[in-house]
């Protein structure tokens, strides 16, 4: 497992992508790639606009309490553990299995937020991840190998435990 220490959480507040401020500003830019939501609320919002992701991470809360809008989606569903400030082998093995053979929706008990980094890892180039931005709207990151390097530097801050 690995840990994100409390001194380096700061770092993590920022988009990592492009940060809009609704899914319909971004959704010619999505059209026609693979989509992956990491946060319930961008998933419920994914389906609202139409948009049915090949992979979702969820974890019924958004910002702390209860999400009252979980997404009903169809497609396998994975349960995984992975606590706050951590990112699990066993989400990394989830995500992985997920990229070779969705759709699937990942239920993470604890927290979801940082499975945007190993998603990036794991996804092709070209497949859109999208996630929420608490208070500001969605951010989009288009896969790339400048993402995948990024997602690497921001793996260097974790400890191995």
């Amino acid at each position: 497992m690995l840990r994100l220490p409390e001194a380096h959480r700061e770092l993590f507040k920022k988009p990592f992508g492009v940060l809009y401020g609704s899914i319909a500003e971004l959704l010619p830019l999505i059209e026609g790639r693979m989509v992956c939501a990491v946060g319930d609320v961008v998933t419920h919002n994914l389906l609202a606009a139409g948009v049915v992701p090949d992979i979702a991470i969820i974890d019924g809360y958004t910002m702390r309490s209860p999400c009252n809008r979980l997404p009903l989606l169809r497609g396998r569903r994975v349960t995984v553990k992975n606590p706050p400030g951590t990112i699990t082998d066993e989400l990394v093995a989830a995500i992985d299995e997920a990229v070779r053979n969705r759709p699937v929706v990942i239920f993470v008990e604890g927290e979801e937020d940082l499975a945007v980094i190993p998603l990036v890892f794991a996804a092709p180039p070209g497949v859109a991840v999208l996630y929420g931005q608490p208070g500001e709207g969605v951010v989009l990151r288009i896969v790339d190998e400048a993402a995948k390097q990024e997602a690497a530097a921001m793996l260097e801050r974790f400890i191995r435990e």
